[in-house]
């Protein structure tokens, strides 16, 4: 039963009461025995139980018998029956009969009808339960044991139709469900493989079936690959097979102790290499076979025979091992032969090759292994017959795999996966052979390949798919276990020991005989490729595929530059290589990679962040020997033209321009990593004779490849992967929304089908992107991929990065050392030296760890030692850069660090003493370094810096051969001025947060600098960097054009050239305060002192750049006009150097810059003006001092008092910081002590009535200002406000130290003037700003409507408080007593006779824009006006006679007003501020 654990040989069921047809659900197991014959059966009795016993009657009373016979033809009976029920006992030897036999004298219930019904479900290893694989076991079974008649259920097939009886159960195999096959797949492949290989005699005649049983297994295989999906490997076999050929396959009659195969009447054939059936078919089938050795015929029957009968039977086991793997791979062949026959048979074949190739290689070893060969000669191990089998094979697939691909690129409908699976089945097969046949065969095979690749490579319009599938190809040759060995790294072309090349031989490297044996190691030569067969073809595919000027190529870079990495990777981390020798030698295989990179500098992705599109035009012009011209060409000698180059691959005698496609990083990351792995491995003295042979512009190549790959292995941090981290993660997570969309979207599997074969096939064997499922290829992994990091995990690759970076750093080294060596001794070093000291510059620039960093100190000192000339006369820009580096690590936490930069340092300026007695450069270059520093760097520390500017003091000290001169004084004066930089750098470092404070100090340092013009300029340059970070483009331009003041101005004593500027006087249009750049004072040092002005700024160059990167700050801050007047002093230098391409980008500009003026007009803002005071001794410096901030435009009162409230209220604390709100004059006598005061008041640019004549436009009213107001309302009895005749106005005009924009945002005030307006001068100026609104709004063009009727509304409306009618009545009622006021009187009056004209204008044309809806305000509006002009006319009508006498002199008052300013004032300031 179901609930017990052990398998029963009998069961009874439950008792059914009173039911006649009664169901029995148990569910019973039992278990039959291993052997089964015709009498084992299953005996069903039906019993009746009395409910009440009687007296000597047996409680169950047996009522009826049936059967069921287990096994039935040789076949196991299962399935539903119907049996029909015996009342009697069934007679002896019952069971071979079915009880649906009526046997006689026998009773049955309900007249022998069926009425029991029973299931019988069979769980069995030895029996299959499936018809087909039944019929065919079963005649196999009696071709093996010679048993005929065969009888399968009701038929008897008898010896002379075995064989269409045997063709049709192998063509039934098909039919057979997929269980039974997967159970008894191991019995069903060795029989099918059996007959394939050796076709049986039937009566006499030998039968083929190998061509139906190679068909059978092709579908049963595929059969398996289709259902059982999930159950394969990366390479997308099935599990199932591939166990079944590592495990279970053997040759026939090669199992130890295997008796011999059946009686005398059975032979299997060979088959012969060119007949489509068996050899032995066409001789007298009816010849015997021998009775001692049923292996040997009695009459030979073939040659193979007749070699077998001479050799002896365990020859002639292996060659029946040979014709195994012969007879596969001719079927094979004969499979994929004819493009016409194309069907399920050979998709099934072509899909499961790799099955049939590993067959052959298991058959082959085999051969070997039972022949005793496995020590034998490679070429004598196979026939030759068999070998050109396989070359037929191999051209067969290939063949095959191009009209595949061909038909692909017609869009055609044809599986993409099946080419794909099928060039890996190939490679596979070649890969394995290498290890048992001939390699040099192999090889050839591969050279075939290749051949017929490169034939129709550049044939196709698109060839990415092609190339893809080679190189898919030669990834899985290369990946033999011996493939190092496969390319003879001992056999090198192995250069004669040269002498060292002398001054008089070399000139620029270039010497005319050179050594082509070490050519030849570095290039992919003719001979490197046949010596280093697999290497070459590697190296090759990368040349030609990262070849700029190859087309349709450019997706593979990714593929192949994987394929080189993994192989070195591999080198790296195997045992077998671990020796530093042996590593060199397969380094040399590899030296072609270096050249091949090189030539690739101009694509590779810029991880330093220069322009690389440029670049390419720096290594044009000179021809040199790094890779011949038949690097590009396909292996085995077929030229390949479009892959051709002029005689160097590194570099072109014609002129090229490289398309602007950059590789990524990754790829390029990995790209450098090879060529690193090289550079460390490779003999060193081999490097150094080929770099001799290189020239100039070569190895500056390999410089810039160095310094790319210091910058791409720059060392970036834990915080960097943490980052990563959370961006990879928050990636993960969108390409799962978008694979859900893309699943339950509406974007069906059709659509994208069609959307595939409608030419977008061009990505068929790359990266498969465009799939949206691929099924196979998929395997659902949840919770197995871990996206998000553990900080473990994160803190490991922040190690591993660190150790990379080292490691790659140190071998940059390395090469940098054996540069300097090879080119000491040579004409032209110095140019190469330059190089070498930028890479070790940029890597000193770069994060790096202590261990390099001792390493590279020592490098530069004793470059610095043996080339003093190079820094302080070639490179002195150099020579900052290595002051600025050297200071950098001055300030190192870590003691090693500061130590060897300190001595460093030290060393530089002894060196420069040395050369001339004082050492004026490197002092200038390290105060110019150290001011940069400070400048710009955050982490910057102080401490540090002083201790190790304390170790170079003591150096200076205890220098005992410099004792005596000026020496360390000098070093004594450098250092107590860095410390002043120093302690200036502390109160900057205090104000960090405050960037008004910070850019004062700096604006102070720099100031100081005054008559140090280098120094000046790099503070200069500090603070436009700190403008452009807070995107004060209009500062940052003025601290440029004050660079370019500076430069101009001592440029100018430099040299006289009419077309530069005279100095600073020229730049005075752009900006009044330039000026202060005048080198006018007493003590300015001259340029042509040693030391001064030596920065690439102060050339004609610099001058142009910084006047380029005003002209930039300029156009982003809006004030086009400055860009104007920047350009008029650019011009004339480009004029004068006739660069008409700077002439016209300029102009453009200027065009630009002019249509934004007049597109902009009316739309343009510049920056918003307050003045802020401050109060309180806390304050410091600040104390009562008054500034003007410029703030951007649209800024409010709101806004900057809201940060600098709390910005000091969190320096001083809230409770310490009071922010005055009124604008009034502050008694410091009545402000608390203990608290700090702010006051801030909104001004606007104020200018007199002669200025306003120049300051036309909105830009001229807001560039160049000085002055500034804000006016206060007040009344004598101290209100703010008050009635119309008390009401007083103060306005205050502030003056500043210098013009806006400047290079600060705040400006001291140095000047205040008040001017106090009484109640009519305040009438006056408000009924003035009415009328000028009037007019404006009258003459407005476009006219706008609601703005006249707003500003009409406010003029004669009759619910205006303090209207122009109250303004009237108050001081136009009476004429005053006071004659003062008998002008002021006269000119409101005027004022109103003026408004009122106005008025009625501004009525007029309002009549003529309402439409009829508005008649009736019209009417309203005229009415109030009517009004207004009545009650105003006896007032205005009104004249003071004494006006027309002599006029009484004003001397109490200076009585200013301005007509035109109130047209500027756009509010009435009612409030205090």
């Amino acid at each position: 039963k179901s609930s017990c654990p052990e398998f029963s040989k009998e069961a009874y069921t439950a008792v059914v009461y009173h039911n006649r047809s009664p169901d029995f659900h148990e569910e019973i197991k039992i278990k039959l025995p291993a052997t089964l014959t015709d009498h084992h059966h299953l005996l069903f009795t039906f019993y009746h139980v009395s409910c009440q016993q009687k007296q000597n009657t047996p409680l169950e009373t047996p009522v009826g018998y049936t059967w069921i016979p287990m096994l039935q033809n040789g076949r196991l009976k299962t399935g539903q029956f119907c049996l029909p029920v015996s009342l009697e006992k069934p007679p002896q030897a019952y069971s071979v009969l079915s009880p649906e036999v009526p046997l006689p004298g026998m009773k049955w219930v309900d007249n022998h009808k069926g009425v029991f019904n029973v299931e019988v479900v069979a769980v069995s290893s030895l029996h299959t339960q499936d018809p087909y694989l039944d019929k065919f076991f079963a005649l196999v079974h009696a071709l093996d044991e010679h048993m005929f008649p065969v009888r399968i259920g009701d038929m008897r097939i008898m010896e002379n139709n075995l064989e269409n009886e045997l063709k049709s159960s192998i063509s039934a195999l098909n039919s057979s469900q997929l269980e039974p096959v997967v159970r008894f797949l191991h019995l069903l492949l060795d029989k099918l493989i059996l007959l394939v290989v050796r076709p049986p005699v039937i009566a006499g005649q030998i039968v083929n079936l190998g061509q139906a049983s190679f068909e059978a297994m092709a579908s049963i295989i595929n059969r398996l690959h289709k259902n059982l999906d999930g159950n394969q490997d990366q390479h997308g076999r099935n599990s199932l097979l591939a166990s079944y050929i590592y495990y279970v396959f053997r040759l026939p009659n090669t199992y130890p102790n295997s008796p011999s195969p059946g009686r005398g009447s059975v032979h299997y054939a060979t088959m012969a290499r060119s007949a489509v059936r068996p050899a032995s078919l066409n001789l007298n089938r009816s010849r015997s076979l021998s009775n001692s050795n049923p292996d040997i015929s009695g009459t030979p029957t073939s040659p193979d025979d007749e070699v077998r009968s001479i050799i002896g039977s365990k020859l002639g086991i292996s060659l029946r091992n040979h014709h195994c793997c012969h007879v596969l791979s001719y079927y094979f062949a004969w499979t994929n032969s004819g493009f016409a026959s194309i069907g399920s048979v050979r998709e099934a074949a072509l899909q499961q090759a790799w099955f049939f190739f590993e067959l052959m290689v298991k058959s082959m070893v085999h051969h070997l292994y039972f022949a005793d060969k496995l020590d034998a000669s490679r070429k004598n191990r196979f026939p030759e017959r068999f070998m050109d089998d396989v070359t037929a094979l191999v051209n067969q697939e290939l063949a095959f795999e191009y009209i595949c691909i061909a038909l692909l690129l017609l869009s055609v409908f044809f599986d993409t996966e099946m080419v794909e699976r099928l060039n890996t089945s190939l490679a596979f097969f070649l890969n394995d052979l290498l290890s048992i046949m001939d390699r040099g065969f192999v090889f050839v095979l591969i050279k075939t390949c290749y051949k017929q690749v490169s034939s129709k490579l550049y044939s196709l319009t698109n060839p990415s798919n092609l190339a893809s599938l080679r190189l898919d190809f030669l990834r899985i040759i290369c990946s033999h276990e011996h493939y190092v060995t496969l390319n003879l790294p001992c056999s090198l072309l192995t250069p004669p020991a040269s002498p060292s090349p002398s001054v008089s031989s070399s000139s620029g490297f270039s010497t005319n005989v050179q050594d082509q044996k070490i050519a030849n190691m570095f290039e992919l030569s003719v001979p490197f490729r046949q010596q280093h067969y697999l290497a070459g073809l590697v190296l090759t595919e990368l040349a030609v595929i990262l070849d700029p000027d190859a087309e349709g190529l450019f997706g593979l870079h990714k593929k192949v530059i994987n394929m080189v990495h993994n192989l070195l990777s591999s080198h790296d981390s195997d045992p077998r290589y671990a020796d530093p020798q042996v590593k060199a030698r397969v380094a040399m295989l590899y030296l072609p990679l270096i050249g091949v990179i090189m030539e690739t500098v101009p694509q590779l992705y810029d991880f330093t962040g220069r322009p690389s599109c440029v670049a390419a035009d720096d290594y044009e012009g000179e021809s040199g020997s790094m890779i011949s011209q038949t690097v590009a060409m396909a292996i085995a000698g077929t030229s390949v033209p479009q892959l051709t180059r002029p005689s160097s691959f590194l570099l072109t005698s014609s002129v090229q321009s490289y398309p602007c496609l950059f590789l990524d990083p990754h790829p390029v990351r990995s790209l450098l990593i090879c060529l690193l792995w090289v550079l460390k491995n490779a003999d060193e003295s081999v490097l150094q004779k080929w770099f001799t042979d290189l020239s100039v512009l070569q190895l500056n190549r390999l410089l810039d490849l160095l310094y790319l790959c210091v910058s791409c292995f720059e060392y970036k941090g834990k915080k960097v992967f943490e980052r990563m981290n959370s961006l990879t993660f928050k990636k993960s997570k969108d390409m799962r929304a978008k694979l859900e969309e893309a699943i339950l979207g509406s974007i069906g599997a059709r659509q994208e089908m069609v959307r595939r074969s409608r030419g977008q096939l061009g990505n068929a064997f790359g990266s498969q992107e465009n799939l949206r499922w691929r099924k196979d290829m998929t395997h659902w992994r949840q919770n197995t991929e871990k996206l998000d990091k553990s900080r473990a995990e994160i803190e490991h690759e922040a190690l591993i990065d660190g150790n990379l970076a080292t490691e790659a750093n140190l071998i940059i080294l390395d090469t940098l050392e054996i540069v300097v060596q090879t080119v000491s001794v040579t004409e032209s070093k110095e140019s190469i030296l330059g190089g070498v000291l930028k890479v070790l510059l940029h890597s000193m620039a770069c994060n790096q760890s202590a261990l390099y960093l001792q390493h590279c100190f020592a490098t530069q000192r004793a470059l610095v030692s043996k080339f003093p000339e190079l820094l302080f006369e070639e490179e002195t820009e150099q020579c900052a850069d290595l002051c600025l580096r050297l200071l950098r690590h001055c300030s190192s936490s870590i003691s090693t660090i500061r130590s060897h930069a300190s001595a460093s340092l030290y060393l530089l300026m002894r060196q420069n003493f040395e050369i001339g007695n004082n050492f004026a450069r490197v002092k200038m270059q390290v105060t110019m370094s150290l001011s940069s520093l400070v400048g710009t760097s955050q982490n910057f520390n102080e401490e540090f810096l002083r201790r190790s500017l304390k170790t170079i003091l003591t150096y200076a000290e205890e220098d005992l051969e410099l004792r005596e001169t000026t020496f360390p004084d000098q070093v004594q004066d450098l250092v107590f001025n860095l410390h002043m930089i120093l302690s200036d750098t502390v109160k900057m470092k205090e104000h960090q947060e405050d960037p008004e404070m910070l850019i004062d100090l700096m604006y102070r340092i720099a100031k100081g600098y005054q008559n140090s013009p280098d120094l000046r300029l790099t503070w200069l340059q500090n603070m436009a960097g700190k403008h452009s970070e807070r995107s004060n483009h209009a500062e940052s331009a003025q601290c440029l054009v004050h660079s370019a003041a500076l430069v101009a101005e001592y440029l100018s004593m430099l040299e006289d050239r009419k077309y530069l500027p005279v100095g600073c006087v020229t730049f005075q249009n752009i900006s009044s305060n330039v000026l202060e750049e005048s080198a006018v004072s007493d003590d300015v040092v001259s340029p042509d002192e040693e030391g001064i002005c030596s920065g690439k700024y102060f050339t004609e160059a610099g001058l142009v750049g910084l006047l380029e990167q005003a002209a930039a700050s300029f156009s982003m801050a809006g004030m086009y006009e400055a860009v104007n007047e920047v350009y008029k002093v650019l011009i004339p230098i480009h004029e004068a150097n006739r660069d008409a391409k700077k002439l016209s980008t300029i102009h453009g500009k200027l065009q630009e810059a002019f249509s934004k003026i007049v597109h902009q007009d009316g739309k343009r803002m510049f920056g918003t003006y307050f003045r802020v005071g401050f109060y309180g001794t806390k304050f410091g410096d600040l104390d009562e001092q008054e500034f003007v901030y410029k703030e951007p435009a649209i800024t409010k009162l709101a806004e900057i008092s809201h940060r600098l409230e709390g910005f000091y209220g969190e320096r001083f604390g809230e409770d310490v910081l009071e922010v005055i709100k009124d604008s009034n004059p502050v008694d410091k006598c009545k402000l608390d002590p203990n608290k700090a005061y702010i006051q801030i008041t909104y001004v606007e640019p104020y200018f007199d009535t002669y200025e306003m004549k120049d300051r036309i436009t909105y830009f001229d009213k807001n560039y160049n200002l000085r002055r500034f107001m804000y006016c206060t309302p007040f009344t004598l009895d101290g209100r703010a406000h008050g009635e119309l005749h008390e009401q007083f106005k103060r306005k205050t005009i502030l003056t500043t130290s210098h013009a806006f924009p400047y290079i600060k945002t705040r400006i001291n005030v140095i000047h205040k003037e008040e001017i106090i307006l009484t109640p009519i001068e305040v009438a006056i100026e408000d009924m003035q700003k009415k009328t000028q609104e009037l007019a404006f709004a009258t003459h407005q063009d476009p006219a706008d409507p609601k703005m006249l009727q707003m500003v009409l509304q406010g003029s004669v409306g009759t619910t205006v408080n303090q209207g122009p009618l109250e303004v009237a009545q108050v001081f136009l009622s009476e004429i005053p007593n006071d004659p003062k006021l008998f002008r002021h009187h006269n000119k409101l009056r005027l004022c109103f006779k003026d408004f009122t004209k106005r008025c009625e204008d501004a009525l007029r044309k309002n009549k003529s824009l309402i439409g009829p809806d508005q008649k009736e305000y019209q009417r309203e509006l005229e009415r109030n006006y009517h009004r207004l002009k009545e009650a105003l006319q006896p007032l205005i009508n009104r004249k003071i006679p004494q006006l027309y006498k002599a006029v009484l002199p004003v001397t109490c008052h200076r009585w200013i007003f301005d007509f035109t300013f109130s047209a500027e004032i756009r509010r009435v300031y009612r409030g205090g501020v």
